[in-house]
């Protein structure tokens, strides 16, 4: 399967097959021009957005007409199973942003899984219901959503085989987050090969967590 990396949270994920999956599509200039990525022009069969901000649920504009998936529970669509995780974008159980879904994916015997705006370490029912996990889209940023130690954390709960950051500060993004550099210190098995999509195999998964840093597509 391939996972490509628009900028912010917003990835294409397409499997084998050809089954295109969108997830948390932004909003080109939103917040008075604050997150100036490009406009997303690929078509999707499916958009998933863990919540109701611009910046993660800019689906009116899309090419196409896609299916839409919110919120939590269990569903198979297009022949993909998935799950969203009901948790938070603060860690005061929402009273700061409100509720956010993490989505787990399985494509291609890969289990893919997004946090969307995670915004507090994960509890045990969270990670229960979260599973295994080979790829992780994860934000690092802080601010909005779990800082750099916050995620260093999270990683260590979930343990995934492939860890993408995301959602951090970037020359597209004005927010008062923080760059992927400070996520990075005294990491190791870091990989940045300056390419915004890339494809990925079961049997080929690293053993030992990989860190891969991706260029931004827009």
């Amino acid at each position: 399967m391939k996972v490509k990396w628009y900028g912010h949270s917003a990835f294409l994920v397409t499997s084998d097959e050809g089954t295109k999956i969108m997830i948390d599509p932004y909003e080109p200039g939103a917040f008075g021009g604050q997150l100036s990525y490009g406009k997303i022009k690929d078509q999707a069969d499916l958009v998933l957005t863990s919540h109701d901000h611009a910046d993660h649920n800019y689906t009116q504009d899309l090419p196409g007409t896609p299916q839409v998936v919110k919120g939590s529970g269990s569903k198979t669509i297009k022949g993909i199973s998935m799950k969203g995780v009901s948790t938070y974008h603060d860690p005061s159980k929402g009273s700061e942003r409100g509720a956010n879904t993490i989505f787990t994916i399985k494509i291609n015997n890969i289990q893919l899984c997004h946090l969307g705006d995670l915004g507090h370490l994960l509890s045990d029912k969270e990670l229960a219901e979260i599973g295994p996990v080979d790829i992780l889209l994860i934000p690092v940023g802080g601010f909005f959503t779990i800082d750099p130690k916050e995620a260093t954390r999270v990683a260590e709960q979930i343990k995934p085989r492939i860890l993408i950051p995301m959602h951090f500060k970037t020359e597209k993004c004005g927010f008062p987050i923080e760059p992927v550099e400070d996520f990075l210190k005294g990491k190791t098995n870091i990989k940045r090969p300056k390419v915004s999509e890339t494809t990925f195999d079961k049997a080929t998964l690293p053993q030992q967590m990989e860190i891969l840093v991706l260029e931004h597509a827009l």
